[in-house]
């Protein structure tokens, strides 16, 4: 790059900012290309569209053209478009439409019947569908998708509401809870102060204001009752076979004539045996026994 190319472009850079300096200060004018707005020019040429208009109608017979004007059928209640915002309902949109095929198709027939013509509804009828199967399968789709979002909102909703019930009704245990336990301690305090004779919760019957269920009650007694009985009551269970001063001086169990009235036999006898009435064999000696047991040998 030679020393002249340089100077020029230093040269042409000083220019472009001393430019845009008196075009702040606004020492500049608009210039030459000014913008201006072109004026509107409304043609209004009856005549062409007269012409226009008689070259697109065509002096045709009414069975050719099959053209009617008339009014939609009557809607049942509840499903007639009122309002701006009923034209974005898809439901009350297409039974519009249905309703106004049906009253077309009413009228259509009366007039083809004044005419001669007559008329017949095929047993199959296929009529070709203004849209096609993609895009009506793509409404479906839309449809569905839409009510099943409906779907999932109305059960989130109910379960909130029920989530709202429950926390409400737990509150209200809660409290009930804490009144009774309240009420409790303060009948405590009372009868400790010796402000009441007796509390209230410790009676059978318990308070007036609880249900009590008497037979579930009885079973837990007796079962307490059986289980007293053969576990005991608690405490100290060593030495208790012990005697005592009152218990060594008992002679009762050992008198021999009561203990012989209960064998059913005479004093100093004893209980005959069914295969000797006498009595049974004594014992051998242990002389005889020690001969015996030679024998054996």
């Amino acid at each position: 790059m030679s020393e002249s190319d340089f100077s020029s472009d230093q040269e042409s850079n000083d220019s472009d900012a001393e430019l845009q300096l008196a075009f702040a200060e606004g020492k500049l004018s608009g210039g030459l290309n000014i913008q201006q707005a072109a004026p509107k020019a409304f043609t209004n040429d009856v005549e062409g569209l007269k012409a226009k208009l008689a070259e697109l109608k065509n002096n045709l017979g009414w069975l050719e053209r099959l053209d009617l004007t008339n009014k939609p059928a009557p809607a049942q209640p509840g499903t007639e478009m009122v309002g701006d915002d009923d034209v974005h309902d898809d439901f009350k949109r297409e039974l519009t439409f249905y309703r106004q095929a049906q009253a077309t198709v009413l009228q259509g027939i009366q007039q083809l019947h004044k005419l001669g013509v007559k008329t017949r509804r095929p047993e199959d009828y296929f009529a070709q569908m203004a849209k096609s199967d993609d895009h009506m399968k793509m409404v479906r789709e839309k449809l569905l998708e839409k009510q099943v979002s409906m779907e999932r909102s109305e059960k989130a909703k109910k379960m909130r509401e029920l989530r709202k019930y429950g926390k409400k009704v737990q509150h209200e245990v809660l409290q009930k809870r804490q009144k009774e336990k309240r009420e409790m301690m303060d009948a405590v305090k009372k009868y400790k102060k010796g402000q009441k004779d007796k509390l209230d919760f410790l009676d059978d019957k318990g308070p007036p204001n609880k249900k009590q269920k008497t037979g579930h009650k009885q079973d837990v007694n007796k079962k307490r009752e059986f289980k007293n009985k053969k576990y005991g009551f608690g405490g100290q269970k060593k030495r208790s076979k012990m005697n005592t001063a009152k218990s060594s001086a008992d002679m009762s169990d050992f008198n021999p004539h009561v203990n012989q009235r209960k064998q059913g036999s005479k004093p100093g006898g004893r209980k005959p045996n069914a295969k000797n009435k006498k009595g049974p064999a004594m014992r051998p000696g242990k002389s005889k026994r020690q001969k015996m047991k030679s024998k054996k040998r």
